[in-house]
């Protein structure tokens, strides 16, 4: 691809051309949209336009002079494949130092200079760190200018999807209890408003859903809170009219999407307004009147909804028995193929496990791409085969299936390895290795408010005791029908702060991996719940927890190198084993019970 006329050089030229229309200097874009979301709308996506590089996580910054993106080690070699021929550099990160960028600014700009950045897709906190990271260089931030706007001519406009509701059995807690629950937490704040711009917290406190992003049945919509009422400000249209009455049944009426900022603006001088400085924009938080006392902390709702109800988690284990089955149709069907020496693609494993769950109850679709890698292409995280480009699934070695499922009561995510052909020692050790340390993790026993990242370590130690690690974090928070990753809690690297103290209630995913680029990647995920445990002392030292397994799958034991696991490991993986079969063999038949059966078979 020649530089000087790459699709993307093209582009980059004109954000430049912006540049210097404006007096700036530089031009950062985030991926990012007005609510923070990781899944963004297509008008947002203005850093995978600008750069070609599709990465869900990743920041680009252009000078006058040079281009890069910056990713962490999930997609290194995606993005250097994708920016190839581009022209735009890319800046190898570690995972967590998501302002890495910030040094490479302030190397590349000298005092006096511009940094610009749309403050309509930058967040608070963000903006926060960035200010104080200019100032002292002498170099100015400027928020009103959205490069991407100026160089896209046909951006895509805002999504129309309706937005729907989530209703009882499934929704177990009413839309004017958790407005309640809210409002008391804003109390005990002294806030008298509270802005709420993340839409799975909009989705989730008003027991609404749409289809505004692919994977996350979540809207774009803001929502404003006083003591009374609550203002939904959501595109025209999106919401019909026996909908709407039933919201201004629980005090909360409707707005069109572009007044959130001026509602801001017309706050009353004395309001004490809640604002998340992490899931809130710049230009929101400018909104507001100086005069607004603004009270800096966690959304309430971001807290409550991480915690799952009783009733909530048992309509989970209910959504994992038919992910479960859904998957073991799937894998009969695909290995009686491979059996027969039909010609298997990764694009066939996509194609074929959607298809297993849409023919399950309750099933609203995918929680987000499938990822199907097979030898090198499971060695990159995100990988995603496409029709242009995809491995054929033959010879020997180790096929990574990660995928998961919206259903009405509930969301998975589950990552399975499975051997094709003959698999080598040095396979089955790593494989071996990153099943001690999901084991290890699931096993678990840490007082009521630990923080997440400290439980990091547990999968990472029978790795790190071999001398390997991998680049991403252990565990991300799973909702409730609505985004798959969710916080505040993490189980990985992240410097811990207050509000990820684990709580009970809470599902995170368990999935350490192993990757080695080129050859093959292994990773292994269930979904865990914080469940109270009881011990001996009988909470003299403290409320213990404990993590109760929802995923339910085979973990294929063809696999594992057996000198590697203790007993405590295989006990734990044969009692596991035995209750996946007791709890989908009942939802299966034929030749996928079958598979079920002999894939649950004891380790000895």
């Amino acid at each position: 691809m020649d530089t000087r006329t790459a699709p993307q050089a093209l582009r980059i030229e004109r954000v430049r051309d912006a540049l210097r229309a404006q007096g700036a200097h530089a031009a950062l874009v985030p991926s990012a949209d007005p609510h923070l979301s990781e899944y963004l709308p297509e008008r947002w996506q203005g850093r995978q336009w600008l750069s070609g590089f599709t990465g869900s996580a990743g920041t680009l910054v252009v000078t006058l002079e040079r281009a890069a993106v910056f990713a962490d080690s999930r997609y290194w070699s995606q993005a250097e494949h994708e920016l190839a021929g581009t022209g735009i550099e890319l800046v190898k990160v570690n995972t967590g130092a998501a302002s890495h960028y910030i040094d490479w600014i302030l190397a590349q700009l000298v005092a006096g200079q511009t940094l610009a950045v749309d403050g309509q897709v930058l967040g608070l906190a963000l903006a926060q760190q960035l200010r104080a990271a200019l100032a002292p260089a002498g170099l100015k931030l400027r928020s009103d200018l959205d490069v991407v706007q100026a160089a896209w001519d046909e951006r895509p406009a805002l999504p129309a999807a309706p937005v729907y509701e989530h209703l009882p059995p499934e929704a177990a807690v009413s839309r004017a209890d958790k407005l309640a629950q809210v409002r008391a937490a804003m109390a005990t704040r002294g806030a008298s408003h509270h802005f709420i711009s993340t839409v799975d917290d909009v989705a989730w406190l008003l027991n609404l859903r749409g289809a505004d992003v692919d994977y996350n049945p979540v809207f774009m919509a803001h929502l404003l809170l006083d003591a009374q009422s609550a203002t939904l400000f959501v595109g025209a249209g999106k919401v019909d009219a026996a909908l709407s009455e039933r919201l201004a049944a629980d005090g909360v009426k409707l707005a069109s999407y572009e007044q959130a900022a001026a509602a801001l603006a017309a706050l009353p001088a004395e309001a004490h307004l809640l604002l998340d400085p992490k899931r809130v924009t710049l230009g929101l938080r400018e909104a507001a009147p100086a005069s607004v006392s603004i009270i800096e902390a966690i959304n309430p709702s971001t807290l409550a909804k991480s915690r799952k109800t009783a009733e909530e988690a048992a309509f989970v284990r209910q959504a994992m028995e038919q992910d479960g089955a859904a998957m073991c149709e799937f894998y009969a069907r695909f290995e009686a193929a491979l059996a027969r020496g039909e010609r298997l693609s990764e694009l066939t494993v996509d194609e074929w496990l959607t298809a297993a769950r849409a023919q399950r109850p309750g099933f609203k679709g995918l929680s987000f791409p499938t990822i199907a890698g097979f030898n090198a292409n499971g060695a990159m995280p995100h990988y995603r085969a496409t029709p242009e480009s995809y491995a054929q699934i033959e010879g020997n070695g180790l096929l990574l299936i990660d995928s998961g499922a919206q259903f009405l009561g509930g969301t998975t995510d589950i990552t399975r390895v499975w051997p094709i052909g003959q698999v080598s020692e040095a396979q089955k050790r790593d494989y071996t290795l990153v099943l001690k340390g999901m084991i290890n993790l699931s096993r678990a026993v840490f007082p009521r408010g630990t923080l997440s990242p400290m439980l990091d370590a547990l999968a990472r130690v029978p790795l790190w005791q071999h001398g390997l690690d991998y680049g991403h974090g252990t565990g991300h928070g799973v909702g409730y029908f609505i985004n798959v990753h969710e916080g505040p809690q993490s189980i990985s690297k992240a410097v811990p702060d207050a509000n990820m103290a684990m709580e009970p209630g809470m599902i995170t995913s368990n999935e350490p991996g192993l990757y080695r680029p080129g050859q093959w990647g292994v990773r292994i995920e269930n979904l865990i719940l914080n469940v109270a445990h009881e011990t001996p002392e009988n909470g003299q030292f403290g409320e213990m927890l404990a993590f109760e397994t929802l995923t339910l799958c085979p973990i294929d034991t063809r696999c594992i190198t057996r000198g590697l696991l203790n007993a405590e490991e295989v006990d734990w993986l044969n009692r596991y084993h035995a209750e996946v079969r007791r709890r989908l063999a009942p939802l299966l038949s034929g030749a996928a019970l079958d598979w079920l059966t002999q894939r649950t078979e004891a380790l000895v």
